[in-house]
């Protein structure tokens, strides 16, 4: 959805679709419910007072807030790239350590917020929040900052822009959710940096992961996408991501083309959001390589092709609209040479060199 990591949906990922349906479907069920609301809050004083260390596991688990439970939801459909990557288990068993050591942060820093400014925290957020934020450590460290666009030539927009927002949407939805957030983080680089050798304390047995396997992943699992543009035999997801921005690169500027024929009288507005402006790395991409050398006069050759091919006339229009879209113009004007004056395979042919 928000970042280019191999295939749309939920293929190869049954945990994360597990996870989005039955969490999501509590959450309606208790909305249309509100009796059994109280069963699911996670209250901390009833849990160090009352000693009702069930609610470690209800209070943790569905959140109550419909907003939260979009959020979520929306962070834990990205982060299933992880599932890919590592496989099924190995990712269970970051949520499961990280919920497991989320829980004893959260009382850590509930007691530290009340020594420092004395105050109690009674109640925290409801629901799998933060085992998902945990997931921005390996999110921020393993996936690749790509630049997708700039915003008035000065702010850049990445992949992974977007889902910054939407968990600093989810961080600003309650008083105390910075609480689970931190909680989360610490839980994350803990169990990600393997601290204490917690990961081979903290995982899903092999047994369970069989069981899971034969019970619940045909329940879950997805079938592949059939409509997705094929993107060659990248050896690794670095090099698939960008074989999918050069092809979205290639419709963008065919889309830019079929456009401008509309209105070939007319000159290009003058704004902030200028298309150029928006793409600086379509527009260097020319500008990046070497001039082409000119061809001698002085020394005619035998040429290959026909005399029309060499002295056909170039529209200038042809040109000046190659240059706009980020071309240098001797290479412009060599691929409507090469190409008949044919703006399309022209494009084409400067974006495959």
């Amino acid at each position: 959805m928000f970042t280019s990591t191999g295939s749309r949906g939920l293929y190869k990922a049954p945990l994360s679709k597990g996870l989005l349906l039955v969490l999501n479907g509590l959450t309606v069920m208790l909305t249309l419910l509100p009796q059994y609301q109280e069963l699911f809050v996670y209250n901390l004083q009833a849990i160090t007072q009352q000693h009702q260390v069930w609610r470690l596991l209800c209070g943790r688990l569905v959140c109550l807030d419909v907003k939260d439970s979009f959020c979520s939801s929306l962070l834990i459909y990205n982060f299933r790239v992880f599932e890919r990557r590592f496989g099924t288990r190995k990712f269970a068993s970051f949520l499961l350590g990280t919920w497991g050591l989320s829980a004893l942060m959260d009382f850590l820093l509930a007691q530290a917020f009340q020594f420092l400014f004395d105050y109690e925290v009674e109640e925290l957020p409801a629901g799998l929040l933060a085992p998902v934020f945990s997931l921005f450590v390996p999110f921020y460290r393993l996936i690749p900052r790509m630049p997708v666009t700039q915003v008035l030539g000065y702010i850049d927009i990445t992949n992974k822009s977007l889902v910054y927002i939407v968990g600093l949407q989810l961080l600003t939805s309650g008083p105390f959710m910075w609480l689970l957030a931190l909680s989360g983080l610490i839980s994350g680089g803990l169990y990600h940096s393997n601290v204490l050798w917690l990961q081979k304390l903290l995982f899903v047995p092999a047994w369970v992961s069989c069981i899971g396997r034969y019970i619940l992943e045909p329940l879950f699992s997805s079938s592949q996408p059939s409509s997705e543009t094929p993107l060659g035999m990248g050896a690794t997801l670095d090099i698939q991501r960008q074989q999918r921005m050069d092809i979205l690169d290639q419709q963008l500027l065919l889309a830019q083309y079929n456009e401008s024929t509309r209105n070939t009288r007319q000159q290009p507005q003058s704004g902030l959001l200028q298309w150029t402006r928006l793409f600086p790395s379509l527009r260097q991409r020319g500008q990046n390589r070497p001039p082409m050398q000119a061809r001698p006069q002085a020394q005619p050759q035998p040429s290959t092709q026909s005399p029309l091919l060499d002295n056909s006339p170039v529209a200038e229009e042809q040109v000046a609209l190659l240059v706009e879209m980020g071309f240098s113009r001797t290479d412009a004007l060599e691929a409507l040479r090469a190409t008949n004056n044919d703006i399309n395979m022209a494009t084409n042919f400067l974006l495959q060199h």
